[in-house]
């Protein structure tokens, strides 16, 4: 796993109404426990025996299990942190590709601002290799709700770390408020380097 770039969280300094403080706490709290904790369990993981390994419970179970919960908290905080910086205007060949998977782009906003309310950590918009098609869908964990083969490309925590300190529990006017921040040039690159 990368450690993220410093430099680019440093950068949120004129996010419109999510404060820098509530990113760095994101950043230095968080990102790096998950980070630390993801090297950590590597550490353990060369010396776990492998001659107790059991369904019910074994040390070299519960890493494995818990590598998933800290190796997908790192990819996800990271995928969230590159979207953010931008005007959060719609632009790029991906709002093609959303109106032609979603019926038009409102459709797919009016689906994702939806899932944000419902889910209780994550929401992606995801180009899903299975059927070549941009799907929205949601993760209650980290390491759960997760679809084999398919990639984020746009990705909103809503676990309450992400808001609560700006937003109280109106979750409502932050999900609002990420979509004034979004940065569209990454995401279409990230969407072209997917798909291409």
């Amino acid at each position: 796993m990368k450690n993220y770039n410093e430099s680019k969280i440093l950068s949120f300094t004129e996010l419109k109404g999510i404060s820098q403080k509530t990113i760095e706490n994101h950043y230095e709290k968080l990102y790096k426990g998950y980070v630390k904790k993801w090297q950590e369990i590597q550490d353990k993981l060369k010396s776990a025996d492998k001659a107790t390994a059991n369904a019910t419970f074994s040390d070299l179970r519960e890493l494995k299990l818990e590598e998933t919960f800290a190796a997908d908290a790192i990819i996800l905080h990271e995928a969230y942190f590159d979207v953010l910086g931008g005007d959060g205007k719609p632009s790029g060949e991906i709002i093609k590709a959303i109106e032609k998977d979603f019926g038009s782009y409102d459709n797919w906003l009016s689906d994702f601002k939806a899932l944000g309310l419902c889910s209780r950590g994550w929401v992606f918009l995801t180009y899903d290799f299975n059927d070549g098609k941009l799907r929205n869908y949601t993760a209650d964990l980290h390491n759960q709700g997760g679809v084999w083969g398919a990639t984020p490309i746009i990705v909103l925590d809503v676990y309450e770390h992400a808001y609560f300190a700006d937003f109280g529990t109106d979750r409502k006017s932050y999900i609002e408020t990420y979509f004034l921040n979004l940065n569209w040039d990454v995401i279409n690159k990230r969407y072209i380097k997917i798909t291409k």
